[in-house]
């Protein structure tokens, strides 16, 4: 039985009562009880928490699947243009709450839970991260979904449906341990698997140019199974979808010289297919050339392009102006090459006829242009993998180095520079340049960063758009609070580092009552959704020009905590929508850092110059913050003294004399409290609703409607 309420629980809930409607009160109680018994197999004398918040998350999705229904029948009757964001993060959280806010469904929900003795936060806490990201990328694709539902575009999501998700990180003796994230092993009441859809995806094989055309033969093949989520808009009955793929291994087993070995075996083998759909990667920001990532890559391409091309074709009107696709930066470029494949080898178009399509279609998002975040795939393990889309991809740089040339003859540096190829010893795709290439619009996530990738790749001809994002709370993952990535030795001292001073920072006689440094470990959605709203001082405090954009800076600015940091990424456009008297800026501007580059970085001269800076290295490089291990952080000392790119120390004089800054104004809190409202009323501009509302004008060319789908009586098509 469910443990009755305390007197404070109760008055905690009794706010909501009356607020509901009374009908639907009773029809929420009434289906929860029922999916208790007839789905859940339970009574209220055995029933778990758990099996209390999968009644309500039954219950509350009931309430979907006929939006979900009606939506995907109107899509099919007016065919609109459709828009397909693909992406290999989707970093969703929670999804109970979400879906109870956007069917106006939350007030209902609160008074039934209340009714049955139970208490709402606590079935909420129960449900489990989606954690299928790991920072800013995957979730500014959740809020684009979710803000292009509540724009009535016709739009949907597709990735992978990694088994473990971004990995849960534990702090033990200060030291990350990471452990996996089995997010599923409970079951999620949201998706609905969909194997009618399944799809092949070929790998490996060899190349054969016949007199019928250009073959792709003797592939190994692994099939796709589709998952799919609803994903409402807010209030205005639509109901698009995440279409999440994942492996499964082929069941043609060869059976003819069968005995049981070789049977067992077969079986055992199949988990090297569905290895595919595993787990994430557990980074955003740094690029492994390993096989199984560019075969995840391929695999979600490729199950997507032939879902995409079997809805146009059962489309009404089947026009190619009806199809969009956004590539969230380059994991999705195999999109590019896979479109030619099936343009040319199974539709049988002409290049030039199906290269126009494939560049009207395309259009790129990048999210960093940090080296070691670049995705270039090694030309051997491509040819091995992928021979066919080697193919393709060597004629799309055959053809546009064609171009350059007769736009600049004779300069080979820049055909080296803007080549797909690099060469060397060890050739490789440069993945962004074939985004470029092979797309009619490229953007970056902020406006400094679309202008940095202008400079940087010379693509000023395209058509470039900022914006970002803020809906729901971000899993912009904090400098400091950043879980380091396993393979990141520096990210984890760095770990070690804030922990240690924390050691001896809150239990110093003097400040240790009044000051604590605290590591917030497994920062996601859910936590973010708690933090943010609770934080004063936003530090965003990246080196001008490295930062892409940030998505946590918008979230704590809408939230009502002010910002110290540079002008770098999003914060730019913060400064200049809020003033940047309202901000607490600092440090070197991308010009500086440009200039600094030309003439050399000194890290010593600081450290010699400045007495506190001096100390507080000494500090750490003597073992005060590590009495059993003096040199335990000597890598960090030495990244930061002899080969520190982001140049910390140029910028710590202004840090410092910034947070006195923000120390002398704490301590009015009239004045304090007046920059808050003039940042908050300021934050309108960094919704996701009106990103998706410039995307779809200006990249897609798509009109966003506010209007809700009518539910009427069911169609007899539904858009697959």
């Amino acid at each position: 039985m469910a443990k009755p309420l305390t007197d404070q629980e109760k008055r905690k809930q009794i706010s909501v009562r009356g607020l509901a409607g009374v009908e639907n009160v009773t029809d929420i109680k009434s289906n929860f009880n029922r999916h208790l018994h007839y789905t859940l197999v339970k009574d209220r004398n055995v029933a778990t928490k758990r099996d209390y918040y999968f009644a309500l998350a039954n219950t509350v999705r009931d309430h979907l699947v006929g939006r979900w229904i009606r939506t995907q029948q109107h899509y099919y009757e007016k065919d609109p243009k459709r828009v397909y964001y693909l992406s290999l993060e989707f970093y969703m959280g929670r999804t109970l709450q979400n879906t109870m806010v956007n069917l106006a469904l939350e007030n209902a929900c609160d008074e039934a839970t209340y009714q049955l003795g139970l208490d709402m936060e606590e079935l909420q806490d129960i449900e489990e991260d989606a954690g299928l990201g790991n920072g800013g990328l995957g979730r500014l694709a959740a809020c684009f979904l979710d803000s292009m539902a509540s724009l009535g575009l016709a739009a949907y999501g597709y990735g992978i449906r990694y088994e473990f998700g971004i990995f849960n990180q534990k702090i033990v003796d200060g030291w990350q341990v990471e452990e996996a994230d089995d997010w599923l092993r409970y079951g999620n009441p949201w998706e609905k698997a969909r194997p009618e859809y399944m799809r092949p995806v070929h790998y490996y094989g060899r190349v054969e140019h016949t007199p019928g055309g250009v073959k792709w033969v003797d592939t190994q093949v692994v099939l796709a199974l589709p998952y799919d989520t609803p994903v409402p808009g807010y209030r205005n009955n639509v109901v698009n979808t995440m279409r999440l793929w994942s492996a499964k291994a082929p069941c043609d087993f060869n059976l003819k010289d069968f005995n049981v070995g070789g049977y067992i075996q077969a079986v055992l083998d199949r988990n090297l297919a569905e290895n595919i759909s595993r787990v994430l990667y557990p980074n955003d920001n740094f690029f492994e050339g390993k096989e199984l990532r560019l075969k995840q890559e391929y695999f979600v391409v490729a199950a997507t392009l032939q879902d995409i091309i079997r809805r146009f074709k059962s489309s009404k009107f089947g026009s190619t102006e009806f199809v969009a696709i956004q590539l969230n930066d380059t994991h999705p470029a195999l999109a590019i090459p896979e479109l030619m494949r099936i343009l040319m080898d199974l539709e049988e178009l002409p290049w030039e006829k199906a290269w126009d399509i494939v560049v009207r279609t395309c259009a790129y998002t990048n999210h960093t242009v940090l080296p070691e975040a670049l995705e270039r795939w090694p030309i051997d393990l491509f040819q091995n993998l992928l021979p066919r889309h080697l193919d393709i991809v060597y004629e799309i740089n055959r053809r546009h180095l064609e171009r350059v040339a007769q736009q600049f003859p004779g300069d080979e540096g820049r055909l080296r520079r803007m080549s797909l190829i690099e060469e060397g010893d060890h050739k490789k795709i440069n993945m962004a340049h074939l985004c470029i290439v092979g797309s009619h619009a490229v953007n970056g996530v902020a406006r400094i960063h679309s202008e940095i990738i202008k400079d940087t790749w010379k693509v000023s001809e395209l058509r470039m758009s900022g914006g970002r994002v803020f809906q729901r709370w971000g899993a912009d993952l904090l400098k400091a609070l950043d879980p380091a990535a396993p393979g990141y030795h520096t990210a984890k001292m760095i770990i070690k580092l804030i922990t240690a001073i924390g050691d001896i920072v809150n239990h110093d006689a003097v400040v240790g009552d009044r000051l604590k440094v605290i590591f917030l470990e497994n920062y996601k959605v859910t936590l973010a959704e708690k933090i943010i709203p609770a934080s004063d001082l936003s530090e965003q405090i990246s080196t001008a020009g490295t930062e892409a954009s940030g998505t946590g800076n918008m979230k704590f600015m809408l939230n009502g905590a002010l910002t110290i940091g540079t002008m770098d990424g999003a914060n730019v456009e913060m400064a200049e929508e809020a003033g940047e008297e309202n901000l607490f800026i600092f440090g070197m501007r991308v010009d500086d850092v440009k200039a600094m580059d030309q003439t050399g970085y000194d890290a010593k001269s600081y450290y010699d110059r400045i007495p506190e800076l001096k100390q507080a290295m000494d500090q750490i490089s003597g073992g005060f913050f590590s009495p059993g291990q003096p040199d335990l952080f000597k890598d960090i000392v030495n990244m930061l003294m002899n080969h520190d790119r982001f140049k910390v120390f140029a910028d710590y004089e202004e840090y410092i004399k910034c947070q006195d800054k923000v120390s002398a104004l704490y301590k009015d809190p009239k004045e304090w409290t007046k920059m808050v409202i003039r940042n908050i009323g300021s934050s309108g501009k960094f919704s996701s609703d009106r990103t998706i509302a410039q995307y779809a004008r200006e990249i897609w060319g798509m009109e966003p409607s506010l209007e809700k789908i009518p539910q009427g009586p069911a169609l007899l098509r539904v858009d697959p």
